[in-house]
């Protein structure tokens, strides 16, 4: 059940008062301002969708400008409307004006409308003072709208609430698979990346088992190559057939690729005067030294001065290409097969001569 407090007599009477004393007020100034409202021939109006509200409702207060389009010179300016009305009503918000003919066969006839949304949040009777147009800017040439009431009642309290209430019982909620489809989906994700993944190992594993590995070719020692390739130049001899500076570039090209691959230098990549410059860190006797320079030099006056050598140097360059690499090889142990060195030594007839 709703209870609603009792209020004192005094206390209800002078409301009671109040009332009539602004209604009283109202009609007298409403018969008023109609005679105002005739005379110029502009309505207005101010209407209250609901005149009692609970505290925090809102409600909308429409206002009304009707008048006569053929009046000459004729303004109306509408009433300003701050964030509140009274002191206990606020403004929530307050809409553009429009403007429509109500009449289509009298089309002279204009209605203006604005919606203001109000609120009140302390419980009372409250006036809603009339607004004010003024027309033609002129002061004294005013209407007013009638004055509204708003009457805002409290929330009534239920004193039963105030009684102790058992607790109420645990609600059973339905299972629904789909609260989980989520966790599915992304289970169902990482199981397929993780197969993906064991069977790529798998596979690739299985393929390096089966691929037949060749066993790595020995390396040729550098001073085996140079003078196979020094040997060539020599049956050769290209300088007979008037190619004396590929005869000479064939020298100084395969000297620069020994030094390269014997003792780390860039040879292909550097000038003379660099490689012997290098060479002052390198173990090398005095001998092999000069000889390296004297083909170098030469190859060089040969390939970019366009030198004509005489025949004798032709064969002590390539000569002294031959002592350089004889007088600086290292001797390099050739990797055997390992299955034939073990035949070789678990073989009983295979014995050395005493």
């Amino acid at each position: 059940m709703w209870f609603r407090q009792a209020q004192p007599p005094n206390k209800k009477m002078k409301k009671i008062k109040y009332i009539f004393f602004l209604l009283i007020a109202s009609i007298a100034f409403a018969k008023a301002q109609g005679l105002s409202t005739g005379q110029a021939g502009v309505r207005v109006d101010a209407v209250l969708d609901s005149s009692k509200i609970r505290i925090g409702e809102q409600v909308k207060l429409d206002i009304y400008l009707n008048y006569n389009a053929n009046q000459k010179d004729f303004k109306v300016q509408w009433p300003s409307i701050g964030d509140t009305l009274t002191g206990k009503i606020e403004v929530i918000s307050v809409s553009a004006i429009d403007t429509t003919i109500p009449d289509k066969a009298n089309p002279s006839n204009i209605l203006q409308h604005q919606q203001v949304v109000i609120s009140a949040y302390d419980s009372g009777y409250f006036a809603i003072p009339g607004f004010k147009f003024m027309l033609n800017n002129d002061t004294n040439n005013v209407l007013f709208t009638q004055t509204l009431l708003l009457e805002v009642h409290t929330v009534p309290t239920d004193s039963s609430y105030k009684k102790v209430k058992d607790i109420k019982p645990i609600f059973n909620e339905v299972f629904n698979w789909k609260w989980y489809i989520n966790y599915i989906y992304w289970g169902i994700g990482i199981l397929i990346v993780v197969l993906v993944i064991i069977f790529t190992t798998i596979y690739f594993n299985n393929k390096k088992k089966n691929k037949i590995i060749e066993p790595e070719k020995p390396k040729i020692p550098a001073h085996i190559s140079a003078l196979a390739a020094l040997e060539k130049i020599k049956e050769t001899q290209e300088w007979k057939e008037g190619k004396t500076k590929e005869y000479y570039s064939a020298i100084s090209d395969t000297i620069r690729q020994y030094i390269e691959e014997r003792y780390n230098v860039n040879a292909l990549e550097s000038t003379t005067d660099e490689i012997m410059m290098a060479f002052r860190t390198q173990v090398v006797d005095p001998q092999s030294k000069e000889k390296l320079q004297q083909l170098l030099q030469l190859s060089d006056l040969v390939k970019f001065a366009k030198m004509t050598p005489i025949e004798v140097e032709h064969t002590f360059t390539l000569q002294n290409a031959f002592d350089f690499v004889n007088g600086t090889k290292r001797e390099e142990v050739m990797t055997l097969d390992t299955s034939e060195n073990i035949t070789q030594n678990t073989n009983p007839n295979n014995q050395s001569n005493p």
